[in-house]
């Protein structure tokens, strides 16, 4: 089963409107001379006040500006009310989005989410044709106590509840050790291939093996341009969810363009 690499950055909280379009134009002159064949899917997910500045850079190498596709960082299940502060699902997506990050531990941690939460966001992204990129991670207390596959196993089954085989097949996860996200520590690949083969296979328990070879699984944890080579020559890593290496393009082109080089479509 192929799956073609997602390079995803998270800018999290940085960067004003004219600092974001200038590194998405940075990235997209990268991208612009290169065929959407060639490169890993692209994603930026920049802070809700930067997209429409992100999406006014202009493209010129015909691709329509699909080359780069937008995440928003959170949404709500709602489509609309008296949510002060929140972000439906309808409103990424009419300002052009195509996935939604959720489940972020950030999220868990200061906002006190949880997996119920994180599974009607996953429902109602996918309901309004938008694609979840689905965070999970283990703690460093919990790694330390030996728990990490049953805690993350729980976090994909309660996230994924109730949702068809067909739109399983179509999400994104993304593996992200809490104790390693900007710290600086990275886990070491071999591990982290182990934990998302093991995801994998809670997929294919939930929703079958099609939908298990089909989902694309990505780390994340303080991934940087010299960590992404190892990483993405192992079998069930299919891509990388980015934090502060995504905030310059010039770390960002040299991830996108390692993955590319390494031509590993697995």
């Amino acid at each position: 089963m192929s799956r073609k690499p997602i390079i995803a950055g998270n800018w999290k909280m940085n960067l004003l409107q004219s600092e974001a379009k200038s590194v998405f134009e940075g990235v997209k002159n990268f991208v612009k001379d290169y065929t959407a064949v060639e490169l890993p899917t692209i994603v930026i997910a920049p802070v809700f006040t930067s997209i429409s500045a992100v999406q006014s850079v202009e493209c010129t190498c015909g691709c329509g500006g699909k080359k780069i596709a937008i995440a928003g960082q959170n949404c709500h299940w709602e489509s609309s009310g008296a949510f002060t502060g929140e972000i439906s699902v309808e409103m990424l997506k009419d300002a052009g989005c195509d996935y939604v990050i959720i489940g972020h531990s950030e999220r868990r941690q200061y906002f006190s989410e949880t997996d119920e939460m994180i599974n009607k966001k996953a429902k109602a992204i996918l309901r309004g044709g938008l694609i979840p990129i689905v965070c999970c991670g283990e703690t460093l207390e919990q790694r330390e106590a030996g728990v990490t596959d049953s805690w993350i196993a729980g976090q994909i089954k309660n996230a994924l509840d109730g949702i068809s085989s067909e739109d399983i097949a179509k999400s994104v996860i993304a593996y992200e050790p809490i104790w390693a996200i900007g710290t600086g520590k990275t886990c070491d690949a071999d591990e982290a291939n182990r934990v998302i083969a093991m995801i994998r296979n809670v997929v294919k328990e939930i929703a079958g093996n099609e939908a298990g070879d089909a989902i694309r699984i990505l780390y994340g944890g303080s991934v940087k341009p010299s960590t992404i080579e190892e990483q993405m020559s192992k079998s069930d890593i299919d891509g990388a969810l980015i934090g502060g290496a995504s905030l310059k393009a010039e770390s960002l082109n040299e991830i996108i363009e390692k993955t590319m080089k390494l031509s590993l479509v697995h």
